[in-house]
């Protein structure tokens, strides 16, 4: 049967808008280089007629030059309206993507409200209002921890803070009348040893050799302050 009535014969696709707009772009490009190709020949027309005198020559040149004038206007006519063409083809092409994101966006739009109310229903206010005020009664046991645990023995709970500031206040003014007497406070001062040997009065020591007394021989031993040396057999007496 299919050799006599032959088989049924698929039907192509309609062509896209991209294909259309593609094949309406190759045929304008096509326009285009035939009408460049008539410029080229007006060109040479608009020479010929420059260089020949008026007469039959010149009207022949104007007639072909005029041939090719009528042709050049009818590509750019067709050239025109291949833009048009492609022009509607596009905003048409924009309007379809425009259509297809938005449905692309309720999609998404509707999946993501139907998470949204699972999510919600596992999620109360009441809760998270509870479990704030929770953490707050917390935190403050805490605080209260700390201050507990950070409380000092030693220090009494009757001290007067106003005493304790008046006694820091006459504390800074001491030391302050005391640099600005001498530059330097009194307990930064070095010591200053007393002078015993002036209040003791005593007499200097004596500088040089002492004068020997009449008698006296020369050779007998002075000690380091010119006086006579001391045997060592009395020492040891």
């Amino acid at each position: 049967m299919k050799r006599v009535f032959g088989a049924k014969k698929d039907k192509e696709p309609p062509p896209s808008i991209g294909d259309a707009s593609d094949r309406i772009n190759k045929r304008g490009d096509t326009v285009d280089e035939k009408i460049k190709k008539l410029d080229v020949e007006l060109n040479r027309y608009k020479e010929q007629i420059k260089k020949t005198r008026p007469g039959p020559a010149q009207e022949a040149v104007k007639a072909r030059a005029m041939r090719v004038l009528k042709q050049k206007r009818m590509y750019e006519g067709q050239r025109d309206m291949l833009y048009n063409q492609t022009f509607n083809l596009d905003e048409v092409a924009f309007a379809s993507e425009g259509i297809k994101d938005a449905q692309q966006t309720m999609t998404a739009l509707k999946s993501a409200n139907k998470e949204l109310k699972g999510m919600m229903k596992t999620v109360k206010i009441q809760d998270i209002d509870n479990l704030q005020d929770e953490m707050m009664d917390l935190m403050d046991v805490s605080n209260e921890i700390q201050e507990t645990l950070g409380r000092s023995y030693s220090v009494p709970d009757d001290i007067d803070e106003e005493e304790l500031m008046d006694e820091l206040d006459a504390l800074e003014a001491d030391m302050g009348m005391e640099i600005k007497s001498d530059g330097v406070p009194s307990y930064l001062e070095p010591d200053q040893e007393s002078d015993i040997d002036g209040e003791l009065n005593l007499p200097s020591a004596p500088i040089g050799h002492a004068a020997v007394p009449a008698g006296r021989t020369n050779g007998q031993a002075e000690d380091e302050l010119g006086l006579p040396a001391v045997p060592r057999a009395t020492l040891r007496g």
